[in-house]
């Protein structure tokens, strides 16, 4: 299994519009950081999970050329915004886009891309089939691989994150249940958000995220959805455990 990192940033990336801070200045590429998304090569598919604003822009340098299904973590628009962009997909494949998620969060899709679900539809809309997530407890199957949904909180909102294997991603999120906690041992590698240094309202933060990993205790951490608060690549990794890494657009691991 192969995840590439397609972005790293929260939801206004880095550099954000109008800031001039060191990071956001920065000319080192792992301070250049779109909205969170990876995408995963795992057993011949080719899966993504979350479709933000950039995801047009993260196939191309990706080098994305293939797609066979997508995740979402939750509704928020820095995760589904590009979701029209499978279009392109569609067209090279020529078949419906079979998308994962829990019944919310499919309702908000069909609500803000109502033009993608009509019953008359204009030519060359997305073409997507829904799953739905029903069971937030129990593996569900992704084109006969099965993914366990890994239940966390963004603030009063749930979220999902996944694991598949011994690799676990989890993103926008602050609170992880005790049953999550339970699904998340014994994995290899975690992927988790950690978005400042100071405590947020509905995000990790880095020294929150670092206590959550070495409870854990994987092999490897990789931290992402990063703000530019957070400071300069370079200078945050120095402060971090050797097994714990800042994750950077573009980064490749083998899980």
């Amino acid at each position: 299994m192969t995840l590439t990192f397609l972005g790293t940033g929260t939801s206004s990336g880095v550099p954000m519009i109008g800031c001039a801070c060191p990071v956001c200045r920065s000319l080192d590429y792992r301070d250049k950081r779109l909205r969170v998304a990876v995408h995963l090569a795992v057993e011949g598919r080719s899966l993504v999970i979350d479709t933000g604003p950039d995801f047009r822009q993260q196939m191309l340098r990706a080098h994305i050329s293939r797609l066979d299904g997508i995740l979402f973590t939750h509704e928020h628009k820095d995760h589904t915004a590009g979701l029209d962009d499978v279009r392109a997909f569609n067209f090279r494949q020529q078949q419906e886009m079979p998308v994962y998620a829990e019944p919310r969060v499919l309702a908000q899709l069909q609500r803000e891309f109502a033009y993608v679900f009509a019953e008359h539809k204009y030519p060359g809309v997305p073409q997507v089939s829904l799953h739905p997530i029903a069971d937030d407890q129990q593996p569900f199957d992704v084109l006969g691989l099965a993914v366990q949904p890994l239940r966390a909180l963004h603030y009063k909102l749930p979220v999902l994150g996944f694991r598949v294997g011994d690799l676990a991603y989890l993103t926008d999120a602050n609170q992880l249940p005790a049953s999550t906690m339970d699904q998340l041992r014994g994995a290899d590698t975690i992927i988790l958000n950690a978005l400042r240094h100071e405590p947020h309202i509905s995000h990790f933060s880095l020294s929150e995220a670092v206590a959550v990993l070495e409870e854990l205790k994987p092999r490897r951490a990789y931290l992402t959805h990063i703000s530019h608060q957070l400071g300069r690549h370079r200078e945050v990794e120095a402060t971090l455990p050797p097994w714990v890494r800042l994750a950077y657009d573009g980064l490749v691991i083998n899980c």
